[in-house]
């Protein structure tokens, strides 16, 4: 073979190489393109009805508790803050009307959480992801911002045809009206959110007079602008990509599980249908796409369960509307089960059954965790005792031969008022207890003063002859007591000293 035709060669085999690789790019390209489809605007339509009624009360009920709470009072007596609900950072304290929370009893916050997420797999195993529909934030302020689109820019119809327009005056204008009312309610909502953190008629005459913490305003534009992208634009990619709970709820579900269903057995085979029309040998849908059209999140629930339903039901409401107009009954669209529909196509009759072995587990965890936090709360003390004892050195010997351990309490009072708290030992007999600065009781007690709403820390030593020391650790208690206190506090500690 002569250089000339190998090289000829060479450039043939490159150029189908070419042609070759071009056409892989284009079927990947093409296959990028349907797989990550470009994200098409959703316009709800308004619909009326039994849900939709709901999630109106229901918005106006979470908006209306979150927006006014910080401005309840409680009276909690002189020197104590009167804010019904405050989260006090400075001085370290959650106040929830009568219950105050120190930081040593973050167990209860523990226990609220753990309550909530066992409400909620036993809410979403008996009738689906209500939650998600009904009281979510990201739900209820979406339908807040919705509710201002449809008022500036008119109906679903209008709104698409305005988004597909070009620009003009009265387009920047509806938007630059719309977009400020979004930005407002956001402003409103960080506001509302810093409230919870401290006085709120104190902190809105700073913001008022800007006289504010530099905090607060930084935190007031962070919620701002997180619940105008969220609730204006984010939207339905909020529940479907940043939200956990929808990939969760599967292991919550069983075929007895309420959850917004399109009953198939009856709708099937669907299909346009004109007045005066037979409905013999077809389904009641007439595929009149109403139910996509109202829901939030652009999806078509005759599909079945997905992930990206929030079970809002608005597409019942709107496929009854329908049903209605065309004279069948309502329903098509309606909570259901899986098992029910198996039931129906075998002829059998339907039942909700919603004492399950998963929902009585839920139920019953639910009753026992608060339960406990139930009594906790009754049986909590106003008195906290902690004890640490020295480790280095573990016991001195003193001059005299007697052996001496040092020891750090604790005494946190949460009462608003002065009390003295009488410390003993118990448990080593012949031990004296002594501290610095403090004299001892002819009783052999230490009588220490605690200042309301105020922790104090005691240095005290406790003292044993050598020969009472018959082994190198042995246990003891110390003991708090206070008059107003229905029972001594006793803490659990150990004596050290030399193996004898």
């Amino acid at each position: 073979m002569t250089v000339a035709s190998l090289t000829a060669a060479v450039q043939q085999d490159t150029a189908s190489h070419g042609v070759e690789t071009a056409a892989v790019e284009a079927v990947n390209a093409a296959h990028r393109r349907a797989l990550f489809k470009k994200r098409g605007k959703i316009h709800p339509k308004r619909v009326n009805g039994a849900f939709r009624m709901t999630k109106w009360a229901m918005m106006a009920l979470t908006l209306t508790i979150y927006y006014v709470t910080p401005w309840l009072r409680w009276d909690r007596g002189p020197g104590a803050p009167d804010q019904a609900v405050l989260i006090d950072f400075p001085g370290r304290r959650f106040y929830f009307f009568f219950i105050e929370i120190w930081p040593q009893e973050v167990y209860y916050i523990t226990g609220l959480l753990i309550l909530a997420a066992v409400a909620l797999f036993l809410v979403t195993s008996l009738a689906g992801r209500m939650w998600c529909g009904y009281a979510c934030p990201q739900t209820v302020w979406t339908d807040l911002f919705l509710v201002v689109e449809r008022a500036i820019e008119g109906r679903r119809n209008d709104r698409i045809k305005l988004d597909r327009a070009p620009l003009s005056v009265e387009k920047v204008a509806k938007r630059t009206v719309k977009h400020a009312i979004w930005l407002l309610i956001g402003v409103a909502t960080g506001g509302a959110w810093v409230f919870y953190f401290t006085d709120a008629p104190t902190l809105m005459g700073q913001l008022l007079t800007s006289s504010a913490p530099s905090e607060a305003y930084f935190f007031i534009a962070l919620f701002t602008a997180t619940t105008y992208t969220l609730g204006g634009h984010a939207r339905e990619q909020v529940c479907t990509y940043m939200c956990p709970w929808p990939r969760i709820q599967a292991a919550m579900l069983d075929e007895e599980s309420l959850a917004i269903t399109y009953r198939f057995d009856r709708g099937e085979p669907r299909g346009p249908h004109k007045k005066g029309d037979t409905w013999d040998g077809r389904g009641d849908c007439i595929d009149c796409r109403q139910c996509v059209a109202a829901c939030p999140m652009g999806i078509d629930i005759r599909d079945g369960l997905q992930l990206e339903c929030i079970q809002c039901a608005l597409c019942i409401d709107a496929c009854n509307e329908v049903m209605a107009k065309v004279d069948r009954p309502r329903g098509l669209i309606a909570y259901d089960t899986d098992l029910n529909i198996a039931r129906r196509q075998q002829g059998l009759p339907t039942r909700f059954r919603f004492i399950r072995p998963r929902t009585v587990a839920y139920a019953l965890i639910l009753a026992l965790v608060s339960g406990v936090m139930l009594f906790a709360l009754l049986k909590r003390s106003d008195l906290d005792v902690s004890v640490i004892r020295d480790r280095n050195p573990t016991f001195i010997t003193l001059s005299d031969g007697h052996i001496r351990n040092g020891y750090t309490v604790k005494l946190l009072n949460k009462a608003r008022s002065q009390r003295t708290i009488s410390l003993t030992v118990d448990g080593l007999s012949g031990a004296a207890l002594t501290a610095v600065g403090l004299p001892t009781a002819d009783d052999g007690s230490l009588q220490v003063p605690v200042e309301g709403d105020d922790l104090r820390p005691v240095r005290v030593f406790i003292t044993l002859p050598h020969e009472l020391v018959v082994h190198d650790s042995m246990p003891l208690s110390i003991v708090a007591r206070d008059e107003a206190a229905a029972r001594p506090i006793k803490v659990q500690s150990v004596f050290l000293g030399p193996k004898p």
